[in-house]
């Protein structure tokens, strides 16, 4: 059983910490590595440019990630930034961000104070399937959260999607 909880991965790091999936598989005697397929501006699908606050049409800069457990595809996320706010930086880059993109995003002014998440299942696309080693229609997990500023601005929307055996997702509500 693997238990994901989303705090860690929307709090910036500190000088020389770890990514929070590298600690979250370390922490589990397990070893979280992560692979950047792709990072364009294009046309974010509906879903994402609603979530974004764009017009239609508008672009984003989105990098798509396979995260790696053990050296074994276990999720498939893609993270959307309006153009705006990502060109120019490293989230428009090909390559890794010091800190990750959560970190970035604090010192751009950026810090998420808000995060909504919606969970959804179905069956897994056959890119899906086959980016995941995972048989054809398997279910799959699908997470998409929005995150958003002090004042309510939205910077980033990601769309992760995960195998649903073996996972349990873990939430910690404080109300007051």
């Amino acid at each position: 059983m693997w238990v994901v909880s989303s705090l860690p991965y929307l709090s910036p790091r500190q000088e020389g910490q770890v990514d929070a999936w590298t600690e979250e598989a370390a922490q589990a005697g397990r070893v979280g590595t992560q692979r950047l397929r792709d990072v364009s501006t294009e046309v974010p699908p509906p879903d994402v440019a609603t979530a974004l606050g764009l017009a239609p049409g508008r672009p984003a800069v989105v990098r798509r990630r396979t995260m790696l457990l053990d050296g074994r595809p276990v999720e498939l996320t893609d993270s959307w930034y309006p153009a705006e706010i990502a060109d120019g930086t490293a989230l428009a880059a090909m390559g890794k961000i010091k800190g990750g993109a959560v970190t970035l995003l604090a010192n751009m002014g950026r810090s998420v104070h808000e995060a909504r998440e919606d969970i959804a299942f179905r069956d897994a696309t056959a890119d899906e399937a086959a980016e995941l080693n995972l048989p054809a229609g398997t279910p799959v997990i699908v997470l998409s959260r929005t995150c958003l500023d002090a004042e309510g601005a939205v910077f980033e929307a990601s769309v992760m999607v995960m195998g649903a055996e073996g996972r349990r997702l873990r939430y910690r509500l404080v109300a007051g």
